[in-house]
């Protein structure tokens, strides 16, 4: 069973994020992205796939970027010698990396590609892969090369490179995807970046971890705005106050980072969580909170007016404007976590109409039976300093600071790409490769919520 622990840290360094936003939809805009966020979540979780020197120990900085809306929220890493820099997601509900490729014939308009000949230690590994979901789909190869980020290089990590994408699957400035999950779950099978580093002691601790900003609805957003920060090997004093909270991954479930959902409450009304539906994915690559359609019903039931959504708006509810929803989540033993109004209210229909960010997730609506009952996305995690921890698995939270909140204003500076000019090196990238498997469809999924909402 899941336990509860605190623990505060007391050096390192963070990162600042920045978040993109296009501005408001139209109706038929609006229609378009919510079916596509549907899609986009059934889609994500199903059935997945079935030593080492260290020179240094260390805590690392990214500088981020929030993409369209609080819709995703995306770094910037380096790959080769000499290094060449692109954006990528940071997706904690998936294992790998993958990046377009110089070259791609479909798909890559506008987007810095990974170019093989620029690179000395570039190492094709004459393997070809393919990823396809409903949707669309991408092929290319896999390869070995240096990656770079946050101070820290890992040579030989095995990642995927595309040179044929469906159109706008990936948008501009984003070049790809850096799994934050277990191995277990990488499609590749290859050892991820970060869990390399980890386990190689490259860490001061092993751990890393997330403020998410939030500008959803901000009529006069630039284009970019600062989006958080993430830190990697500490968890920022700075960012949050009071304790962060551990919660345990149950044995044996090390490959999303799952932890026990214990109580949900709406407006003060306790809702019931099944002990069968209780295990939640801290998923930063989602933007919703998907869960069991009988849990999602009610909460909404607690709601006067909610009514659930039909058509285009099928696995939604939609609820009165002009309510402020108190809405809590509640993990192990630990805090009750309130998620903001505002998040909880994904999209405005019409003046009097809403439609919430919760969404009824499993087999009935085509999700996967094998996957987590409960994702937790970027509705959720923009409310709290989130921490990933390796050992023990489990996952913290804790309170944001006020300062926290004063580093993501509106019109604030924004990062530049950053690599070190002396990394700390690991070795270590797994070499054991799976192809062409359903679950490397990950990456793709999350690149197409660029699309939807561009």
């Amino acid at each position: 069973m899941a336990s509860t622990t605190v623990l505060r840290s007391n050096k390192g360094l963070s990162v600042p994020l920045v978040r993109s936003n296009h501005g408001r939809k139209t109706p038929e805009e609006m229609v378009a992205w919510l079916k596509r966020q549907r899609e986009i979540l059934l889609a994500r979780y199903g059935q997945h796939p079935s030593s080492s020197n260290i020179f240094a120990r260390g805590s690392g900085t990214n500088d981020l970027v929030n993409h369209n809306q609080d819709s995703s929220y995306f770094g910037n890493l380096a790959i080769g010698t000499p290094e060449q820099s692109y954006n990528v997601i940071l997706d904690t509900g998936s294992a790998d990396l993958w990046v377009a490729q110089s070259g791609c014939s479909e798909g890559c308009v506008d987007i810095a590609t990974f170019d093989t000949s620029s690179s000395s230690t570039y190492k094709n590994m004459s393997t070809t892969f393919g990823i396809t979901y409903g949707s669309g789909s991408a092929e290319g190869t896999l390869a070995q090369d240096t990656v770079q980020m946050a101070g820290f290089s890992v040579p030989d990590q095995i990642f995927g490179l595309a040179n044929q994408v469906s159109s706008g699957l990936l948008t501009s400035p984003v070049s790809g995807l850096l799994g934050l999950g277990f191995k277990s779950i990488s499609s590749s099978h290859a050892t991820p970046f970060w869990q390399t580093l980890v386990e190689n002691g490259a860490w001061d601790q092993p751990l890393m971890s997330f403020y998410l900003s939030r500008f959803i609805n901000i009529t006069h957003a630039r284009p970019m705005e600062p989006g958080g920060r993430f830190t990697m090997g500490f968890a920022d004093q700075a960012l949050y106050t009071g304790d962060i909270e551990y919660v345990d991954i149950p044995d044996g479930d090390s490959g999303y980072w799952l932890v026990p959902l214990t109580n949900i409450s709406v407006n003060g009304q306790s809702v019931t969580v099944p002990g069968a539906e209780q295990l939640a994915a801290i998923d930063t690559g989602t933007t919703l909170i998907g869960g069991p359609s009988d849990v999602i019903q009610s909460i909404f039931a607690d709601i006067p007016g909610s009514e659930p959504g039909t058509g285009d708006y099928e696995g939604y509810y939609t609820y009165p404007c002009n309510q402020n929803i108190n809405f809590t989540i509640t993990f192990g033993s630990g805090t009750a976590w309130s998620v903001d109004p505002g998040d909880f209210m994904l999209a405005q229909l019409n003046p009097k109409q809403c439609v919430g960010a919760l969404f009824s997730l499993d087999s009935s609506n085509g999700g996967g039976s094998d996957g987590p009952s409960w994702i937790m996305g970027d509705t959720f995690l923009k409310n709290v300093y989130s921490v990933f921890r390796y050992t023990p698995p489990s996952v913290g939270f804790a309170a944001l600071s006020p300062a926290a909140l004063q580093l993501t204003q509106e019109g604030g500076n924004l990062p530049t790409p950053t690599t070190g000019a002396h990394p700390i090196v690991a070795t270590g990238s797994a070499t054991s490769i799976r192809v062409k498997t359903p679950w490397s469809c990950l990456a793709i999924i999350v690149f197409s919520m660029l699309w939807v909402i561009s």
